[in-house]
């Protein structure tokens, strides 16, 4: 486990730290699942051959230093009892606040297109696992008000905007925490370098010329979505968003005054709040 450490200074009552992780993508399956769930896990943990290594490492880490995890979603790779199993004993033996991932409503990875009816499927099994509600919720800690949201399908909704709203209404600094990171033109660039999809939320349509059908489907913005993402960009009161979903680190500039980092796989960013 590689170990990032990042200051940010958002007018904490008093400081603390923060554990990031994100992108674990666990691949447990057993015989309560069908015989193509195990071939999925089977060949899928190819992929992510020390998930369960680097999720007990960053377990430790924490315990060891007194420490929040927050999580950007994709914890587990695909529904399956075992993997939510995973999921439940993290978050009761550690303490975790969570941001849901397109994974966690997964069902044979790549099977279907992701929309609300797809996740709609599993939302209400895969949340028994968690102990915060994984698509918006609010957790405070020293004066700063830490969101977790769900734009795991590129997308925001309009009740995590008006909650949004609600939350800056109390006046305290925020934290955000979701899955996807939001389009800037530094993130933008080091995601097409690295291949022909930048997977990132609110991507002007003309720097998506070069996408497939079903990659502009999936990643165009709405109204809605582009609504939120210029009052994140907007609200003084946040003041920091950490991201995963691109599986490399990487640190992007939004506005002159707001900065997201995106963790990626095998990483875990010590956030000391100040």
């Amino acid at each position: 486990m590689k170990l990032i450490e990042t200051k940010i200074t958002v007018g904490a009552a008093e400081p603390f730290e923060l554990l990031h992780i994100s992108d674990t993508h666990l691949t447990l399956a057993d015989d309560r699942d069908d015989e193509r769930k195990l071939k999925l896990a089977a060949e899928r943990a190819k992929y992510f051959p020390r998930a369960e290594e680097y999720l007990a490492e960053a377990e430790q880490y924490a315990a060891d230093h007194n420490m929040t995890i927050v999580h950007t979603g994709d914890l587990i790779d695909f529904v399956s009892e075992a993997n939510l199993d995973r999921a439940r004993e993290f978050c009761e033996n550690n303490d975790v606040f969570f941001a849901a991932g397109n994974h966690e409503f997964s069902l044979y990875v790549g099977e279907a297109f992701e929309d609300a009816e797809y996740r709609n499927q599993s939302l209400s099994h895969v949340q028994e696992s968690f102990t915060n509600d994984i698509r918006f919720d609010v957790r405070k800690i020293n004066g700063v008000n830490i969101v977790a949201l769900d734009n795991s399908y590129y997308l925001f909704e309009e009740y995590q905007l008006e909650g949004l709203k609600e939350v800056a209404a109390e006046g305290l600094p925020m934290i955000l925490l979701m899955h996807n990171p939001l389009y800037a033109p530094d993130i933008y660039e080091e995601a097409m370098s690295r291949g022909s999809i930048a997977y990132l939320t609110g991507v002007p349509v003309e720097l998506m010329t070069g996408y497939d059908d079903y990659r502009l489907r999936q990643q165009t913005a709405d109204d809605i979505t582009l609504e939120t993402i210029e009052y994140i960009k907007s609200e003084p009161l946040i003041k920091a968003i950490f991201t995963g979903h691109v599986h490399y680190d990487f640190e992007s500039e939004l506005t002159p005054n707001l900065k997201q980092y995106a963790t990626g796989i095998g990483s875990a960013r010590v956030i000391s709040v100040e």
